[in-house]
């Protein structure tokens, strides 16, 4: 890579491909370029803020168009991984929607863009997207008021689980997959954010059952991210930790990213035999 003195690529504006011409892999495969959105490249010795994001969409979305889908909840500052895809192609529309002005571009207004996603991406990025964007400042009053001009308050669609489900306190994208994966399994609706003290602490669980005990033992759940929970000096602590939790009356169950993506319903029949109700199969996805 460049040594960082070295003066940025095209001043660390975003760019297209035509620009590079030739040298495209090469300097992606040096490290010197990241790709933002499908086609549009920066310095990767250049921060993610909304001002880059917006610059990129301007290269690619028309003057008069409105940015919509999950160019839209990107711009709104959502993480690619609640989107499902760590690239994509900007979208735009040029019918009339709900829409609001961010950085100089026209993009629908968060609620709309919610509901988008909620018809258009697949369950659990749904869940997540929507979940992000509250936890974002989306207000869930103007969310269900929004889903009124898409579908019935009692449809059953696809879209409209997603939006019940959704909650502003679900920390990551991989807490909102868990949650619909108890969901889907016929579990009962569990606590986020669970604060459980002791030991002149306060605990706190991802998703759990502080109501539910079962012979004394209530359960919770925490999703460890490859990010957080790799190293050995993480694992030690995490195991610590659910030792301590585990004299607090508390059964600790650690889900990673294989437990959830997996075919093997191993998650849900732990939980179940935990509740000791049997679980809904097969699995949704």
């Amino acid at each position: 890579m460049l040594p960082a003195d070295l003066p940025y690529y095209w001043s660390g504006l975003p760019f297209r491909t035509h620009q590079v011409g030739r040298k495209l892999k090469w300097l992606l495969a040096r490290g010197e370029i990241r790709e933002l959105i499908s086609g549009v490249y920066v310095d990767t010795r250049v921060p993610d803020t909304p001002e880059l994001r917006a610059d990129a969409l301007r290269l690619v979305v028309p003057p008069d168009a409105t940015v919509c889908g999950q160019a839209a909840a990107w711009l709104h500052g959502i993480e690619t991984t609640a989107l499902g895809q760590e690239l994509f192609r900007p979208q735009w529309t040029f019918t009339d929607r709900p829409c609001t002005e961010v950085l100089g571009l026209k993009v629908t207004t968060r609620e709309a863009s919610a509901v988008e996603l909620a018809k258009l991406l697949p369950r659990p990025f749904a869940l997540s997207a929507i979940d992000a964007l509250l936890r974002s400042g989306m207000s869930p009053t103007a969310l269900r008021n929004a889903a009124v001009t898409y579908f019935a308050e009692n449809s059953n669609s696809q879209a409209a689980q997603i939006l019940r489900l959704a909650d502003h306190r679900a920390a990551s994208p991989g807490e909102s997959w868990l949650r619909l994966r108890l969901f889907d399994a016929g579990f009962p609706r569990p606590e986020l954010q669970v604060r459980v003290e002791g030991n002149g602490r306060t605990y706190r669980l991802d998703l759990g059952y502080p109501d539910r005990p079962v012979d004394g033992r209530r359960l919770g759940l925490e999703y460890d991210s490859d990010a957080w929970h790799s190293s050995t000096s993480q694992q030690l602590k995490d195991e610590t930790r659910r030792t301590e939790l585990d004299a607090l009356g508390w059964h600790i169950i650690s889900v990673r990213r294989p437990d959830l993506w997996g075919r093997y319903p191993a998650l849900e029949l732990a939980i179940g035999s935990f509740l000791c109700q049997e679980p809904r199969l097969p699995r949704r996805w």
